[in-house]
């Protein structure tokens, strides 16, 4: 397989690059940079947003000058961005994908996804700080403060952006089987992403033969494990496991590649973040080689339905559970 054949179909025809740059916890002064020479030295044909990273206009940035300079064209670059929970209110869906596009510098998404399926209230916002907006609230005991808006309202408002040519497609993130169930229910368009958490140590194999069965691809955030995120809390890291190391040696190949592999293998899309340039280039050097039938097995069986990300202890709400 090469890189330029490393697309994924969505159920609208369109074409998904299977490898795309994560830019969850780049920082702002680091987010541009590392668009710009992924796109431009890389290859990268995907990038990976939201807004509630806060990184979205130096992002655009990036994008403005790879576009307007003609460093690649608009329709042969993926951008995903994705709706937080704050907006999920039916007025205010539109004005914030535009919010995004202005900020992004852009006149359209490949993919807009629902971030997660839970309402909550916008806070109170500056005009210095309209970010602020999106501020998650608790009571006296620390619970979310959640808002009474269905996902099926939420839904049929992102419906109308592809009608208004806002977006190509769109999709969710953060769902679990049950509300992929329930959103198909009603959607009049379904989804064609179901963007999660998925690594060997959460492989969520179930889920996934459920979405292929319904023609939903599924993106994995923290492809990697979070290493280095959740270090200090006495997570196990992924790249540092034995299996996946001797593996890694046999391909002469790092960990990471062998972890990103896996995922394209299980015809996943995968979106490891990275602000390092040599990290950026390896993650996506990785049609050179195939794991073995022998070498997928061995990695299958290193599942431990481990999450590194769980809102419960943000929230205090059992999302998964």
């Amino acid at each position: 397989m090469r890189q330029t054949d490393a697309d994924l179909k969505l159920n609208t025809g369109a074409l998904m690059p299977m490898i795309g740059l994560g830019t969850w916890k780049s920082a702002p002064n680091q987010a541009g940079e590392a668009v710009l020479r992924a796109i431009s030295e890389y290859g990268y044909r995907h990038i990976d947003c939201a807004a509630i990273y806060r990184n979205e206009k130096e992002i655009g940035k990036a994008f403005k000058n790879i576009f307007e300079n003609k460093i690649r064209r608009r329709e042969d670059i993926f951008i995903t961005s994705k709706l937080w929970n704050t907006e999920h209110r039916k007025s205010d869906v539109r004005k914030a994908c535009e919010a995004t596009l202005a900020d992004l510098n852009l006149k359209y998404l490949d993919l807009y996804l629902m971030h997660w399926g839970v309402a909550i209230p916008p806070h109170d916002a500056t005009p210095e700080n309209p970010l602020e907006r999106f501020t998650e609230q608790k009571d006296a005991n620390g619970f979310l403060i959640t808002e009474k808006v269905s996902i099926r309202e939420t839904w049929e408002a992102m419906e109308e952006l592809i009608k208004a040519s806002l977006v190509k497609a769109i999709g969710v993130s953060n769902f679990t089987a049950p509300m992929l169930i329930d959103i198909l229910s009603y959607a009049k368009i379904k989804p064609a992403i179901n963007q999660v958490e998925l690594h060997a140590y959460l492989q969520q194999s179930e889920l996934l033969e459920f979405c292929k069965h319904n023609d939903i691809v599924m993106t994995a955030y923290s492809p990697l494990g979070s290493p280095g995120n959740f270090k200090e809390k006495g997570f196990p890291i992924l790249i540092e496991d034995s299996a996946v190391k001797e593996i890694a040696r046999s391909h002469n190949k790092s960990p990471a590649q062998i972890l990103i592999r896996w995922g394209i293998q299980r015809k996943t899309v995968i979106i490891p973040k990275s602000v390092t340039p040599e990290r950026i280039k390896e993650n996506i050097d990785v049609f050179d080689f195939e794991l073995s039938e022998e070498e997928m097995k061995i990695i299958a069986g290193l599942n431990r339905n481990l999450r590194f990300v769980n809102p419960y202890p943000w929230w205090k709400i059992p999302y998964y559970n």
